[in-house]
């Protein structure tokens, strides 16, 4: 496996076709043999990343934090857990993987911070009224005792989006909200204390040296301060807490510091229901340097609606001057090669229910056949590490095992998101797989399948997945065609995608009959290694112009 450091793009522009790696280190790697994955692990198996041949890891939340959403309740931004490590080692794996050619970018959660957070302990020891709860969103009830809550709205997990509190004795007082877990309470933008811690802690990550941020949930931070019910249809009033107007000029603070640097550091914002024009506006040259691709990962897989979507994508690009990005899969959905093998394809969290029929055999040639479409187009890439494996979603967790609030709070009738979180498949025949050396106990169960999956089973073999990306990396990476922006659509089948990349050409084939490949053309990468001269069903190739004279394939 090659693991030399390669040398990184330019600082100045190095995001705009990078390949970004996601990190979830609590089901990494394992490097104390508790089961739960942590820095140490992700220090060893750098080698491994830079291998691939990805650009940055982006690391979700590391922060000390009580893990009552999977870290995304943080204690204490400027520090590590104990369950990953130390800041010190936080600080060597900074240096480690720069030395590697590869960035790191971490999660910032500005939203909301944990239950444990010292100013929501401070402000529950506080009377109603007090300055300690001008951070947060406490209000009284409604109703005749204060028992309803102060406004209709509903946590993104289920339930209401407000929680009453109770002082020592017992007595019921106000409420405060929090869009996701009570364990979450939402900070109040409006206060001016707020807004400076944030902006002190992006400073102190990047004079620790990471390359970029990613911001959680980035257009929730502001409130309409009225608090009122949400309409639905809202009609012509701006909702009370997305992608509010306010929200802007906080982001354009935070650019004006990345640029403070020598080399710009990156804002990568996680807007779930931008889209157009409002996304757009994310992505001023003044604000947020991108955006995931939402509508993307979404998508169906059929030829039409990936058309439709990726023309708008890059229309969206194009008209914030951002460039576009691609992304497949994260810590919050349902597998690639899951989804890809149901009947509907697309991904709603609205319709995430259990014991939905997949095929995942074709799910992974689908999945096969996606990568050699998200990486041949012009933007940047990011990649939910076991998505190179074929990894997945892990169904059958039992009950005791599950630990998403999401699951928890819908009385399980949500199946939630550990099915996507479950530790990663390293080496060896059983469990833990090489994902650390103790006992078959990892902090999620992982199946007694996955042998074929492992790292080490799919290096060996040159038609796995794995090694599928290896080529495709280094090629994007090599060819001159991959980078800029040229992209043109090519006439194609119904069931077809086709686009030039200056002199390379991308086939997708959607339908389940194989399609005849073009004259004067030699396959540089095919999804099925069985192509020939035919493009196999679901999948994908990568094709060069032949030289004049040469045979064509």
């Amino acid at each position: 496996m090659p693991t030399r450091g390669r040398t990184p793009r330019p600082p100045r522009d190095w995001w705009c076709d990078a390949v970004v790696y996601q990190v979830y280190p609590r089901s990494f790697a394992d490097g104390n043999a508790d089961g739960t994955g942590d820095l140490a692990g992700l220090r060893a198996r750098l080698p491994h990343l830079a291998g691939l041949g990805v650009d940055a890891l982006w690391i979700t939340p590391w922060y000390r934090s009580p893990l009552a959403d999977g870290g995304y309740d943080v204690a204490d931004h400027r520090d590590i857990d104990p369950a990953f490590g130390t800041l010190a080692e936080a600080e060597l794996l900074i240096a480690e993987a720069r030395a590697l050619g590869v960035r790191i970018i971490v999660d910032l959660v500005p939203n909301h911070v944990s239950g444990e957070h010292p100013w929501f302990r401070a402000a529950l020891a506080a009377p109603a009224g007090a300055p300690e709860r001008d951070r947060f969103h406490f209000r009284p009830g409604r109703g005749e005792h204060g028992e309803l809550p102060p406004n209709n709205w509903l946590s993104e997990f289920g339930g209401p989006a407000w929680t009453r509190t109770t002082d020592a004795a017992g007595r019921p007082g106000e409420w405060y909200l929090h869009l996701f877990t009570p364990q979450q309470p939402d900070l109040d933008w409006s206060h001016p204390a707020v807004r400076a811690e944030f902006e002190s802690v992006l400073r102190f990550w990047f004079d620790r040296g990471v390359a970029g941020i990613r911001v959680d949930s980035a257009n929730l931070l502001a409130k309409d301060p009225e608090l009122p019910d949400l309409v639905r249809p809202p009609g012509e009033r701006p909702h009370p807490y997305v992608d509010r107007e306010e929200l802007h000029e906080v982001y354009r603070s935070w650019r004006r510091i990345a640029r403070s640097y020598p080399d710009e550091r990156v804002l990568i914002g996680e807007i779930w229901s931008g889209k157009g024009e409002r996304l757009a506006r994310y992505l001023r040259g003044d604000e947020l340097h991108s955006a995931f691709n939402f509508a993307f990962l979404t998508c169906p897989w059929e030829a039409a609606a990936l058309r439709e979507t990726i023309d708008s994508s890059l229309v969206t690009g194009a008209r914030a001057g951002a460039g576009a990005n691609w992304v497949l899969c994260n810590h919050d959905v349902t597998r690639t090669v899951t989804r890809y093998g149901r009947s509907d394809t697309s991904f709603d969290f609205g319709k995430v229910t259990a014991g939905v029929p997949t095929d995942l055999a074709l799910g992974t040639r689908r999945a096969r056949a996606a990568a050699l479409l998200t990486l041949a187009l012009p933007g940047s890439v990011y990649l939910y590490q076991g998505e190179e494996l074929g990894l997945p979603e892990v169904e059958d967790l039992p009950p005791a095992a599950r630990r998403d609030p999401v699951h928890l709070r819908s009385g399980g009738a949500n199946p939630g998101r550990d099915g996507c979180r479950v530790p990663l498949p390293w080496s060896g025949g059983q469990r833990p797989y090489g994902f650390g050396g103790g006992g078959p106990d990892t902090w999620l169960p992982q199946p007694d399948d996955w042998a074929a999956l492992t790292v080490a089973a799919q290096d060996a073999d040159p038609a796995s997945l794995l090694s599928l990306y290896r080529r495709a990396l280094r090629l994007r990476r090599s060819l001159d065609a991959f980078r800029g922006g040229a992209f043109a659509w090519v006439p194609a089948g119904e069931d077809m995608l086709a686009f030039r990349r200056d002199d390379v050409l991308c086939l997708v084939n959607f339908s389940d009959r194989p399609a005849a490949l073009p004259h004067g053309h030699t396959v540089l990468l095919a999804s099925d290694p069985a192509s020939g001269h035919e493009l196999a069903p679901h999948a994908a190739v990568w094709l060069g112009r032949s030289p004049a004279g040469a045979p064509a394939s």
